[in-house]
């Protein structure tokens, strides 16, 4: 037994030694990994160099050493402008997961006779699919002719999550909403209605406008045909394209599945808040939050802010998925096909642009791309009273600088 005792002090000793020795070698090899001082000393000349008047911040965040490389005023809250769909789109994906859908369906309840008089009721079920358009209905209404079904005896129930359409938010500018382009169920109950009677019509179904009726489709009914739509077409379009309708109907979205009795923008603006207060840890009073898909001038966020939401995107090997394929490319695709068109940056940065033209000049870029050490950097810049055409040359200067190959002597940075 001695013996025995003896033999496991001596096996634990060296596995104790052994683990200590692993630990050595981890944070010697997360010693190695460091900034690129060149690159660092580069990006702190930028602001001394003369430029445009009007405010200017960024900040640069390398992933790959997970350090700060270099800020200029990078807690200072500035308008985000369509920047803001970033903490839309991650927020969306944290709560709601990259395999959330949305669906649409049509339902029937009763027998059809000979004669195609269905004795019962029809149902059409909708939750927040911001990209149903009224071409789609036609096949909902196919469902229900393959039934044999020619006319109603009972009611058509639509059953919507949301009953009155999009409105203007706070400090939106009116011609904002007016060339916007929802899709049907934002549009309100009404619209809704008569695009799917038009639908069932059209197939011959005959239905009266007094069988319609705004109510739950009743239990026991069949469902005939269901559509769904994944949320990473919504999160395509609204980081790709900017699209102001994708990402304020995410957050429609994101406040019904948050808290269903509230209202739906009020609901997610609060999660937002919350996401960047609890999550991000990001806690100063000047960032303000009033809508998904930044209209508002009033939304104020930082660089640093920006880069803190990117780092923990990235993080999450399904949101960094989902931002790899659906940010613009520059000069390739989206927001940044004629932009960021050098050889320096064309297809080598993924990011999300922000521009509003009114009151004055506000444009902000933040997105990733891969330096010629082979780090990944997360960045942000953001600009305010500066022409957007201005803004967008120093967006340049910032991502060439960040791509711009540093002689082998001076690679290997400082620690820090």
């Amino acid at each position: 037994m001695r013996a025995l005792l003896v033999v496991i002090a001596i096996i634990t000793l060296v596995a104790a030694c052994g683990e200590k020795k692993d630990a050595s070698a981890v944070q010697q090899t997360q010693q190695e990994v460091d900034i690129d001082t060149v690159l660092q000393h580069r990006l702190m000349a930028l602001p001394e160099a003369p430029r445009p008047s009007g405010v200017i911040a960024f900040h640069v965040f390398d992933l790959t050493a997970n350090k700060s490389v270099f800020g200029y005023q990078d807690t200072l809250a500035l308008p985000s402008a369509s920047c803001m769909k970033l903490l839309t789109g991650i927020t969306a994906l944290r709560l709601l997961g990259k395999d959330y859908h949305y669906w649409n369906a049509i339902f029937m309840r009763g027998k059809t006779d000979k004669d195609g008089t269905l004795h019962g009721d029809l149902g059409f079920k909708a939750m927040l699919d911001p990209q149903l358009v009224p071409e789609e209905l036609d096949t909902y209404a196919a469902a229900v002719k393959r039934k044999g079904v020619k006319r109603l005896d009972g009611k058509l129930y639509v059953d919507l999550l949301l009953n009155e359409p999009v409105t203007a938010e706070e400090h939106w500018y009116p011609w904002d909403l007016s060339f916007a382009r929802y899709g049907m169920l934002y549009k309100g109950a009404p619209y809704v209605v008569k695009q799917l009677k038009a639908a069932l019509r059209a197939k011959g179904i005959a239905v009266r406008d007094s069988q319609v009726i705004l109510a739950r489709v009743p239990h026991h009914s069949r469902c005939l045909y269901v559509g769904r739509r994944q949320i990473d077409t919504i999160i395509q379009r609204m980081w790709k394209n900017s699209s102001n309708t994708q990402s304020t109907s995410l957050l429609y979205t994101i406040g019904h599945h948050a808290t269903p009795k509230q209202h739906p923008v009020t609901a997610g603006v609060e999660v937002l808040r919350t996401f960047l207060r609890d999550s991000l840890q990001c806690t100063s009073p000047q960032l303000t939050i009033h809508d998904g898909c930044g209209l508002c001038t009033h939304n104020r966020l930082s660089p640093q802010a920006l880069t803190t939401l990117l780092r923990y995107g990235y993080q999450d090997e399904h949101i960094r998925a989902s931002l790899m394929r659906n940010l613009a490319i520059a000069g390739t695709d989206g927001t940044l096909m004629r932009e960021l068109t050098s050889p320096l940056t064309r297809g080598k940065v993924f990011a999300k642009t922000g521009t509003l033209s009114h009151p004055y000049g506000i444009s902000t870029l933040a997105g990733f791309c891969t330096s010629p050490d082979g780090h990944t950097l997360t960045f942000a810049i953001m600009a305010s009273d500066m022409s957007v055409l201005d803004a967008r040359v120093l967006q340049r200067k910032l991502c060439e600088t960040m791509m711009k190959p540093t002689s082998t002597k001076n690679k290997k940075g400082a620690k820090r």
